[in-house]
């Protein structure tokens, strides 16, 4: 089936393919894909709110979106499609942009909602910069959505997602990422540790798996603006608009590492 000529479509495999990947015939994965491009692309009609990006079609066209943002975990494509992030949570909705202590963070700010180990939808309360003094790092089954405010993560440490599973992230602005590190960050309600020098990434994918980023913008940033490494896999990376930066992403970080023959990452539009 045609790939539509203005959209970036491009899936990522490894091979040879081993029975620990999560999708055993990466051929269904791309073959679903085309048919929800297809299937997007038969409904653009004279003043429908229909684009022809799947993604989008999903959700934008209910009017109703802001109090059904949850429905957004269901319009993922590609290896990532089953990313759930925090679906099957509470609302958590930042109120404080600060980030004062990485170790023990204050209610309301997007460092205390996402090292919580329950499921959590994170929305924003107004307009904010989050400046980080350390890695954001990320607890499983979480959504940081950004829809509704303009909200900007700058001008420190940014996203860190590792070793989790189940990440959405989703309508941020992200730039000018520093590297961080050799201090104390907490990673949950029960664990902090030493965290040694970060590479300055936008966002850092490092052993995620079931992970959606989409609809972000990322630009000059230190290292990477998205790098997926380790053995990450299950990944959708779509609707990014990249700028300012010569090293966008990267994918696997060593040809010797033999985890990352399974990662399996789809990038779109």
């Amino acid at each position: 089936m045609a790939i539509p000529s203005l959209s970036l479509l491009f899936l990522f495999t490894s091979l040879p393919l081993v029975s620990s990947s999560p999708v055993k015939d990466p051929e269904l994965v791309v073959q679903d894909l085309h048919r929800a491009i297809n299937v997007s692309r038969r409904n653009l009609k004279y003043l429908s709110c229909a684009t022809g990006n799947p993604i989008d079609d999903c959700w934008r066209c209910d009017p109703n979106w802001e109090k059904n943002r949850r429905r957004l975990a269901d319009c993922a494509i590609g290896f990532g499609k089953n990313a759930i992030g925090g679906r099957d949570g509470k609302l958590y909705v930042v109120t404080d942009s600060s980030d004062d202590d990485p170790v023990n963070p204050k209610p309301g700010t997007l460092r205390h909602a996402v090292i919580q180990d329950e499921p959590l939808w994170i929305v924003f309360a107004r307009d904010m910069t989050i400046q980080l003094k350390e890695e954001l790092i990320m607890n499983s089954f979480k959504t940081i959505d950004g829809r509704g405010a303009s909200v900007h993560i700058a001008g420190g440490p940014c996203i860190t997602i590792q070793f989790v599973t189940n990440i959405i992230i989703h309508g941020l602005h992200i730039h000018d990422c520093k590297q961080g590190g050799n201090a104390m960050v907490r990673d949950s309600p029960r664990h902090y540790g030493w965290r040694t020098t970060s590479d300055g990434d936008g966002v850092s994918i490092f052993g995620g798996s079931h992970i959606w980023v989409d609809h972000n913008s990322l630009s000059n940033c230190k290292d990477g603006l998205i790098d997926a490494i380790y053995g990450s896999t299950a990944i959708t990376i779509s609707n990014n608009h990249m700028t300012h930066h010569d090293k966008v992403m990267l994918l696997g970080h060593s040809d010797s590492y033999m985890k990352d023959k399974n990662m399996q990452v789809t990038i779109a539009f």
